[in-house]
């Protein structure tokens, strides 16, 4: 298969090619006389165009002009623009009187003279040249700087998640084996049903571990079955209550972080009460948002003091998902009860 032309050939093509048409229609429009061998030596002129200008090129790539700072480029800019406008000029008088190619009709004037002519119209037209190529790699480079940016910002946040749900995991099971194994001398019939709600928040955990968000359903679950196991270790020490709309179970949530949210009020709330308390969980929609809620028996001086990962964990989560456009508030009700509210955009299912 032979290989297509690179972007470079096609603009020194079409660039040249124009520079030889645009000639040639003065030339016939607006000549008022016939000029010898004028084909010829604009033939000449636009070969020599496209030689100098690979050439100029090539010496900037290799001395990578365009990777100094910018008042050496603008110096090696100009130089360069200026030693091949000579180079070029000094080619063209020299194959013009080479092969006798010089208009009988033009003015007798010194080689020099000519080289000097030559040499200024050559200075603005690789000017334009130089200009047009610098201005292209900048406008090049300055977009792949911005798409490797993007590319490390989204990096960032894949590996930041990650991060965040490597220790939620974790975090999770040993609580809930701590749980189990209050129970094993305790009450082993008990165990072993807390076991086998065990393996299916663990199967839940596990299948919801490469993604991103969950149906607020599937969370439902998972937190149901960990205030399971709670409600056998801590038995009448521990009430529950649900108010879920209907119309948000399908709604996506981030996965175990509902569940981060219950396990830590029960550590920090309801364990730290000699007669126990409340875990009250609420799902509803809110002025087009989506709201989660978790309210239980304790006061807000032990998350504080502690500083705990699942809310740190929660407000870095949100921030990462949904680019400031959800919301994170831990604070007390009252004397006796703590609330932990998220808000999310609503998606519509």
């Amino acid at each position: 298969m032979k290989k297509s032309l690179s972007n470079y050939a096609i603009c020194q093509l079409g660039g040249w090619g124009a520079n030889f048409a645009i000639s040639v229609f003065y030339y016939l429009n607006l000549s008022v006389r016939k000029i010898d061998n004028f084909y010829i030596l604009i033939s000449i002129s636009v070969a020599l165009g496209l030689l100098f200008t690979h050439i100029m090129r090539l010496i900037i790539k290799e001395y990578q002009f365009l990777n100094k700072p910018i008042n050496k480029q603008i110096f090696y800019f100009v130089i360069v623009t200026i030693v091949f406008a000579i180079l070029y000029a000094c080619a063209d008088v020299g194959l013009e009187r080479i092969f006798n190619l010089r208009d009988s009709g033009a003015p007798k004037i010194s080689i020099m003279n000519e080289i000097t002519r030559n040499s200024i119209n050559n200075f603005f037209l690789l000017f334009i040249w130089n200009l047009l190529y610098y201005t292209f790699h900048y406008v090049e480079r300055t977009r792949r700087q911005e798409v490797d940016t993007l590319k490390l910002q989204s990096l960032v946040k894949e590996l930041e998640l990650k991060t965040i749900k490597s220790h939620i995991n974790p975090h999770f099971i040993f609580n809930a084996l701590n749980s189990i194994r209050a129970l094993v001398d305790e009450n082993p019939s008990r165990a072993r049903t807390a076991i086998t709600e065990l393996s299916n928040i663990l199967r839940s955990s596990m299948q919801t571990e490469k993604m991103e968000t969950v149906p607020l359903e599937r969370e439902l679950n998972i937190v149901k079955d960990y205030l399971a196991l709670e409600k056998m270790r801590f038995e009448e020490r521990l009430n529950i209550e649900m108010d879920i709309d209907e119309d948000t179970l399908e709604q996506p949530v981030p996965p175990m972080m509902l569940q981060t949210l219950v396990e830590n009020a029960i550590k920090h709330g309801i364990s730290k009460k000699v007669d126990g308390g409340t875990i009250r969980v609420s799902s509803d929609f809110v002025e087009n948002h989506h709201e989660l809620v978790v309210q239980n028996s304790g006061q807000l001086g032990t998350y504080k003091n502690e500083n705990g990962f699942g809310v740190r964990s929660t407000q870095d989560r949100l921030n990462l998902l949904y680019q400031g456009k959800a919301t994170f508030a831990i604070k007390n009700l009252d004397d006796e009860m703590v609330e932990s509210r998220i808000t999310m955009p609503l998606v519509t299912i």
